[in-house]
């Protein structure tokens, strides 16, 4: 892209930077900002708890559906394309959230927001891939890091604030400039695709049993994590078995797969996709337990449960840029493997709070967690992001942030596995427990990558 500054002096690569980041930080605050929300919209709707939760979980869940095949769709018709489509459905949808008169109003808006979610989440590294040489992705990755990390944490807070100043609608509404700036900057400056060797078609019958097959599998998941093993569910799990050996087998006999099994024959993509599935699966077993553990065990408001888990994601703000600039001298297997030491001791730091331990103790012991998990993932991601061909960064793109999805519901439908077959008082440890097996994993993973 030209190094030519626009018209307020800006080099344009970094305003086009920014339109990503700003479409990212939409599309992962609208995954946290709405759990804080879910009481009030429960009493204003007149709908039940369990029933309430599908404003999060038809979001969540379209997403995941959605990933893979937008980034397909942006491997043929550009990235551009799709993330300017993607952003304008997003803006679209949050007013129609802000303005929904019904439950069933609501829940409709938030799946045409994950749609628009999943398009501008499916092609965002790739665009950033095409923005910046490889020589300087790290430290553009390095800041995508920092806004996913933030914005996933400050979710709840946030809307905690919005909520306590005004109508839950604004939740929505803030996504409104957020989503115009990105779609002005995104269409004057975004880049188009490169030339590709050979036209390229779209699948869509790969496209339709991707989204069948990845909603059935994380459905099926979490409903026997939380509501065990029924007929029903069994039979799901039956159907999405089926699909998936059919998916697989159609992915592996065409020339541009929805998923990406040809980059999967590449030793380290595969290999940096599992390292990142198990580090998503470690956090999340870590980051939805310790609350427990720090109200049950600790005594600790939730005001003072919400402060003391702050240090994780500001020491992963920190980090993060810094092994962006790293990733440059450093091989990723190095900086992931080091990331995720740091990150198995400082779970083994909290595994090791006794019950009479002060806020400090815990606060610190956050942080070194934070740190781990910034070495880790900026190299990660700009691993997984060159080693694929730039004709397929779309697939690549996508598969990140399936990996993403597949971790963090995974460890969750862990910890409500290991809550309730641990005994009382001790779930929190089981969980903190699996969180230090699987980051020693991804660490071990990421060192074979050095090989490579």
């Amino acid at each position: 892209m030209s190094k030519k500054k626009w018209k307020i002096g800006i080099p344009k690569h970094y305003l086009a930077v920014v339109a990503v980041l700003a479409a990212i930080m939409m599309g992962v605050l609208d995954g946290t900002v709405m759990n804080v929300a879910l009481p009030t919209l429960s009493t204003e709707f007149g709908v039940s708890a369990s029933e309430v939760i599908w404003v999060v979980n038809a979001y969540q869940l379209v997403v995941t559906m959605c990933l893979l095949g937008f980034a397909a769709v942006g491997d043929v018709f550009g990235y551009r394309r799709v993330f300017l489509v993607g952003v304008s459905v997003f803006v679209f949808a949050s007013i129609m959230c802000a303005v929904s008169t019904s439950f069933e109003m609501l829940v409709a808006a938030r799946v045409l927001q994950g749609i628009g979610g999943a398009c501008t989440m499916s092609i965002n590294t790739a665009l950033l891939r095409l923005i910046f040489p490889p020589s300087r992705l790290g430290r553009v990755m390095g800041a995508n890091a920092v806004i996913v990390a933030v914005t996933a944490a400050s979710g709840p807070a946030l809307g905690g604030a919005i909520l306590s100043v005004g109508h839950w609608s604004w939740i929505f509404l803030m996504n409104v400039p957020l989503g115009l700036a990105a779609l002005f900057i995104g269409w004057h400056l975004l880049p188009h695709n490169p030339p590709s060797e050979k036209v390229r078609k779209l699948d869509g019958q790969s496209v339709v049993m991707n989204a069948v097959f990845f909603g059935l599998l994380i459905y099926t998941v979490e409903g026997v994590a939380h509501n065990g093993v029924s007929t029903l569910l069994l039979l799901q799990g039956v159907v999405a078995v089926i699909v998936g050996v059919v998916y697989v087998r159609r992915q592996l006999s065409i020339d541009m797969p929805i998923l990406p099994v040809d980059l999967f024959r590449i030793p380290i993509f595969t290999l940096s996709i599992a390292c990142s599935i198990s580090c998503f699966t470690s956090q999340m077993l870590a980051l939805v337990s310790l609350p427990f553990f720090m109200q049950h065990s600790l005594g600790m408001t939730v005001a003072e449960t919400g402060v003391l888990m702050t240090p994780w994601p500001l020491a992963t703000m920190l980090t993060a840029p810094i092994a962006g600039r790293l990733v440059e001298r450093v091989h990723a297997g190095v900086l992931g493997s080091c990331g995720m030491v740091v990150f198995a001791v400082g779970l083994f730091l909290l595994l090791s709070l006794g019950t009479g331990a002060e806020r400090w103790d815990l606060a610190w012991r956050m942080s070194v967690c934070g740190i781990g998990i910034g070495l880790f993932q900026t190299p990660n991601n700009v691993t997984i992001t060159t080693s694929a061909p730039i004709s397929r960064s779309g697939g690549a793109s996508g598969m990140l942030g399936t990996a993403r999805v597949l971790g963090q519901t995974l460890g969750t439908a862990m910890v409500a596995v290991l809550f309730h077959v641990a005994t009382k008082g001790n779930g929190e440890k089981a969980c903190l427990m699996a969180a230090l097996i699987l980051a020693v994993t991804a660490g071990a993973l990421s060192a074979v990558r050095v090989k490579r």
